[in-house]
């Protein structure tokens, strides 16, 4: 037990850390120095990605820790180390606000969503049960509403919640499609299920679907993938097909899985036609939204999207296309009487029996997650100050700078574009003339290693990916701050590293 000393000193140390005009004094501090950071940024300035090696980082960041400040130490040591360190960690970071970032499905999220969440990280307004975060609960839930009233649901019929991520979301509702295909199974488990389960997937679907079977017990092995028409979509006709295999070995069929779009290029599945198959045939049909559900918030790009409300259920994420810092994604079902079926659990340490009303308030009846971040405060802000207009903007205009960047490839003789943008997702292959008529894996490894030598120099960021097996490059052009011009300019860059690759 500490001495009355010992506990005194330790009082002042932690008192001194929760001073308020300390916070006073850093936040200044930080908005300056994030505002500069971006302006910098935004201008192209800096490099997209300061690169180094791992191992480098890594050795600067455990060296910091050894460099604390000593106990005692006053306000102003605080503050200037704590500028140290913001400093430090801007200097290392990803640059996703600068125009030349057009890499992951990952945005420049808009700058004052960051302050909303920093008012629940600072509070640490959590979730779970909801006297815990009753105004975290309230964002959420009026979000919920509104967004699935843009996917098209009556209000009031279906359910949803926000969670820590895509994956996770897409989890969450084929455990709920299991258990409801299954019966008891999230009491007995599988073995009593006869032959196996199987889930039916878009060949090109995320791979938290694969790992969702795997961890839901069904086993890799057990997803079915559909095959895909000519523009990388799920081929309805081809779903039929194997549905009706599987209907006739007898084999439970847990969901079908549609993309709305797909994460290799962005190709929006017949969402109608597809829920049409799984009516047919009885079967649940939940629709990958992460990066394409936006597309309900734009009327130009709706029609994508066109028969998602007929999916039961549904993820969408708002740390894509609704440009919120991650992260911030909903999983929806169709059905509000199916909201609790995820998860069948009792903890009466933590919901409160007396309070029986309650349960529709307390997200952990529902989600994976017992604690949980207020995920969704930057959306519900920046939707309060702006409105729709803004998201229905940030949708409009990346779409259309995806179709822009494949006008720029068709145009190009030394480029070849791999299909036809629905999206803000382009996939091309960088072909001068030194490869023309190259084996098909020779053009795909230069893709990757050109891929690689761009993003080190720091001039753009894009990644690659392969194609039936071959190389490529992708964008996704999701910082609302690239212009044409960019895209020219990354034409131009591709081309130099390119030349300089070959002569290597």
């Amino acid at each position: 037990m500490l001495s009355s000393a010992e506990m005194s000193e330790a009082r002042q140390r932690i008192a001194a850390a929760y001073d308020p005009e300390l916070l006073r004094g850093a936040g200044h501090r930080l908005i300056e120095q994030l505002a500069a950071h971006l302006g910098d940024v935004q201008a192209s300035r800096t490099a997209v990605l300061p690169w180094r090696e791992p191992a480098a980082n890594v050795a600067e960041a455990a060296s910091w820790l050894e460099r604390s400040l000593p106990a005692g130490a006053d306000g102003t040591q605080v503050l200037r180390h704590f500028s140290q360190l913001v400093t430090l960690m801007l200097q290392r970071g990803q640059n996703l606000h600068d125009p030349r970032y057009v890499g992951h499905q990952v945005p420049a999220p808009v700058p004052l969503a960051g302050l909303f969440d920093a008012l629940g990280a600072t509070t640490n307004q959590c979730m779970a049960v909801y006297d815990m975060g009753p105004w975290a609960t309230a964002a959420e839930w009026c979000l919920v509403e509104r967004l699935g009233q843009l996917i098209g649901w009556p209000r009031s019929t279906f359910a949803g919640m926000a969670t820590h991520g895509g994956s996770l979301a897409n989890l969450t509702a084929l455990l709920a499609a299991r258990n409801v295909a299954l019966g008891d199974s999230w009491e007995q488990g599988l073995s009593g299920h006869g032959r196996a389960p199987v889930l039916v997937a878009h060949a090109d679907a995320h791979y938290s679907v694969g790992r969702s079977a795997g961890i839901l017990g069904l086993g890799t092995a057990q997803v079915e993938r559909v095959g895909l028409d000519a523009r990388r979509r799920m081929d309805p006709a081809q779903l039929e097909d194997t549905l009706r295999q599987l209907r006739g070995q007898q084999r439970p069929i847990v969901a079908v899985v549609a993309c709305a779009c797909s994460t290799s290029i962005g190709a929006f599945d017949p969402l109608a036609d597809i829920a049409d198959v799984c009516q047919r045939y009885g079967v649940w049909l939940h629709v990958d939204a992460a990066h394409g559900g936006s597309a309900c918030v734009s009327a130009r790009y709706r029609p994508l999207v066109a028969g998602l409300e007929r999916a039961d259920s549904v993820v969408w994420d708002a740390h894509k296309m609704l440009f919120m810092p991650a992260l911030c994604a909903f999983v929806f079902f169709r059905d509000k009487a199916l909201r609790f079926e995820a998860f069948r659990q009792e903890a009466p340490y933590l919901f409160d029996p007396a309070a029986p009303g309650m349960a529709e308030f307390d997200s952990g009846l529902r989600t994976v997650e017992c604690t949980k971040r207020a995920a969704t405060f930057g959306l519900w802000g920046v939707w309060a100050l702006y409105g729709q207009q803004l998201f229905a903007d940030l949708v409009d205009l990346t779409f259309s700078l995806g179709h822009q960047f494949y006008e720029r490839l068709q145009a190009a003789p030394d480029f070849e574009p791999l299909h036809e943008p629905q999206c803000n997702i382009v996939v091309f292959r960088y072909v001068p003339r030194a490869l023309a008529g190259a084996p098909p894996t020779r053009l795909g490894q230069f893709q990757l290693e050109l891929r690689r030598r761009i993003i080190e120099s720091g001039e753009f960021y894009l990644v690659s990916t392969k194609i039936n097996g071959i190389g490529a490059m992708r964008t996704t052009i999701i910082n609302p701050l690239t212009t044409p011009e960019h895209l020219d300019q990354l034409l131009d860059s591709i081309r130099r590293h390119g030349a300089a690759l070959l002569g290597a």
